[in-house]
């Protein structure tokens, strides 16, 4: 009887979507949580990467030789960076029940910045795009706050980071669809006759009013997306005990943390101020580097680069998730990162010695990118906090390494611009992937033999704790 009231008593104020969770098996659970993350920010990405899809051909910033499209990508980057700069702090402050208002918030001033994208003069434009930027850096942490400190976070993070590698070809391609009337003109010439294709064609939107109207299509998808993954409960005494408590952290404590960890740290925050720019390189300008290698753009085009990379990057984290013992797990990750690396390396040669295509080029190297980028953003700090017994939220140093990643992103944009203009889109991805190569496996190495060192004093330290007691 006690039980049972007790039962009644934790049962207040959750959802039924709550308690069902809660009793669900552990298969069905993660398969909702990563489905739910996956769709959330799949649908951010709506947000954000359709005006990459345009060209702006003939267009350049005021009278100067700078190319419209390059200034959008840098000032909505920018916005991106400066973003991940104030999440460091507000992601792992806010409390978990404003989350989902929280991440509501951030899209609806994404979405009126799109607006104002269409609504100001061309050379102004700019300004919106930066504020476009401004709140959606800060999704990926309220998103992985539902996820981290969970016994198998791995396989959760492997569909969330899924969304981001597949969702920018998608909205890419539903972007070229929107704009693209010609297209419109022969699917419908073979469906519904030529009269109401005449009427349909009209549809075709303006590269600059593009971006809205995708994100005014997405955005009761992505609110419905966060009402189902703010059901998630909290971690079970499970999840704490095989992961560690995840809580907020000051600012104290985020310094604490980051001296901890400083050699590795430094090392780490190396690789992905160039890994960051690398993949944003060439995510942004997948259009002008397909045309170097030879090919016609299409939004068939895009997901054929795209859509592979995402299912062997999900199927290397999930595989992460049969680690029990972190640090084994921890080594997998590092493993992970390095196979990345050499992935990359090994593509360029078989291109170079045209061994293989343009596009599996752009794919292997897509796949090897998302190898070594992915696992900073989902599982590797996941590792590190759990095999180390530190206290706080892996959002912390998440944050931290995306706030200095774009802004390398900026500042490798600016680079290419400035100072390798003669260089076509391609032959810069192509030099800037051997630079990579070698800075990767040199700094991942460094981390992966630090980190050990600082799991082996955590188990030390455990082992001394236990027998105190008995002494």
């Amino acid at each position: 009887m006690l039980n049972k009231k007790l039962n009644t008593i934790s049962a207040v104020g959750k959802s039924r979507i709550q308690l069902m969770l809660e009793a669900a098996p552990t298969r069905w659970f993660v398969v909702y949580a990563a489905f739910t993350a996956f769709a959330t920010y799949f649908c951010m990405y709506a947000f954000r990467k359709p005006f990459s899809a345009a060209e702006y051909e003939g267009l350049n910033f005021f009278n100067t030789e700078i190319n419209l499209k390059t200034v959008l990508v840098i000032s909505q980057i920018i916005g991106y960076a400066l973003s991940k700069y104030i999440g460091i702090k507000i992601c792992s402050e806010i409390p978990r029940a404003r989350l989902a208002k929280f991440l509501i918030g951030l899209i609806l001033f994404a979405e009126f910045a799109l607006l104002l994208f269409g609504l100001l003069p061309e050379q102004f434009k700019v300004v919106a795009i930066f504020l476009n930027g401004l709140p959606l850096g800060m999704v990926w942490g309220s998103v992985s706050r539902y996820l981290e400190g969970r016994r198998a976070s791995e396989v959760m993070f492997a569909g969330l980071s899924c969304s981001y590698i597949v969702s920018s070809s998608s909205v890419k391609a539903f972007g070229i669809w929107l704009m693209d009337r010609d297209r419109h003109k022969t699917v419908l010439e073979d469906w519904m006759g030529y009269r109401l294709t005449i009427r349909i064609e009209e549809w075709g939107f303006d590269q600059f009013w593009m971006p809205f109207v995708a994100g005014l299509f997405f955005l009761p998808l992505f609110i419905v997306a966060v009402y189902f993954l703010n059901q998630l409960p909290q971690p079970s005494e499970g999840d704490i005990a095989a992961r560690s408590k995840r809580s907020v952290m000051n600012s104290s404590q985020r310094w604490a943390f980051f001296r901890t960890f400083l050699p590795a740290m430094m090392m780490l925050l190396l690789v992905y101020f160039f890994l960051t720019a690398y993949r944003d390189f060439r995510d942004n300008y997948t259009p002008e580097i397909l045309k170097a290698l030879g090919y016609e753009t299409s939004p068939e085009l895009f997901l054929k680069a795209d859509w592979p990379v995402a299912f062997g990057v999900m199927t290397a984290l999930a595989c992460l998730n049969f680690f029990r013992d972190h640090r084994f797990g921890l080594i997998a990750v590092f493993g992970v990162m390095l196979f990345g690396i050499v992935l990359m390396g090994a593509a360029t040669l078989l291109h170079d010695f045209e061994m293989i295509t343009g596009l599996w080029w752009m794919i292997l190297i897509g796949t090897g990118a998302y190898l070594a980028y992915v696992p900073y953003g989902a599982v590797l700090f996941e590792r590190v906090m759990a095999s180390t017994k530190v206290a706080g939220t892996a959002v912390f140093a998440i944050y931290l390494h995306d706030a200095i990643g774009y802004t390398g992103s900026v500042s490798i944009q600016l680079y290419k611009d400035l100072g390798q203009g003669e260089l076509d889109y391609y032959q810069f991805l192509r030099g800037f992937t051997w630079l990579l190569c070698g800075l990767g496996l040199v700094c991942f190495v460094a981390s992966c033999i630090y980190f050990m060192s600082k799991h082996k004093l955590a188990a030390e330290g455990e082992e001394e704790a236990i027998r105190k007691p008995a002494d």
